[in-house]
């Protein structure tokens, strides 16, 4: 992993936390997106895919990222089937996260798949996974916080924080976020 010990570098005092093959990639990957794809208009969700692909994400060809999201690095990114990533999204993946499939991830959500251990003087990165499940929402400006795993269908509504894993079809809000009710799905209609 590129991954460095902070008891050796120093992030603290301006020391690195990853590998400078790491930061290279990062670089390159910025300005690729910001190049190609960062002034594009919405439907061009395959170019856009394309890019991300080219960087290493496993994106399902139907999957539909917004030219105005932000993501730390596309080798740390799963895209499921008919997912959604909203206008102004950010994906901190530091840690991998996967979105499953028909999933939306709404305008301005943040999700953030690391954080620091907090008894280390030094301040040591720790990356925690993030995994959503299929037919999730995680709603306007709501925050994903790390290690979670959301499990199928459920939502996270506007500018709620989750910080604990949320259950098969629960509806979370607040800050933190606790389960209000349980989501009931219709029927999907027959397409005939």
């Amino acid at each position: 992993m590129s991954l460095l010990d902070a008891s050796k570098t120093a992030p603290l005092e301006g020391g690195a936390s990853f590998s400078l093959a790491n930061r290279l990639a990062r670089v390159a990957w910025g300005v690729a997106w910001l190049v190609l794809a960062r002034w594009t208009p919405p439907p061009l969700h395959r170019w856009r895919r394309l890019i991300l692909i080219a960087f290493g994400a496993k994106v399902h060809p139907t999957a539909r990222v917004h030219a105005s999201v932000t993501i730390w690095l596309p080798a740390n990114l799963a895209l499921g089937a008919h997912c959604l990533v909203g206008p102004g999204a950010r994906i901190y993946n530091q840690g991998r996260i996967e979105i499953g499939a028909h999933t939306v991830i709404s305008q301005g959500a943040y999700l953030c798949a690391s954080s620091h251990d907090v008894r280390d003087p030094a301040f040591q990165l720790v990356l925690r996974p993030i995994r959503i499940g299929e037919r999730c929402w995680v709603a306007a400006d709501a925050f994903v916080g790390p290690g979670v795993t959301i499990n199928d269908r459920a939502v996270l509504a506007a500018r709620a924080a989750l910080f604990e894993d949320a259950v098969v079809d629960g509806i979370y809000r607040g800050n933190p976020a606790v389960l209000i009710r349980e989501r009931k799905l219709n029927p999907m209609p027959s397409r005939n």
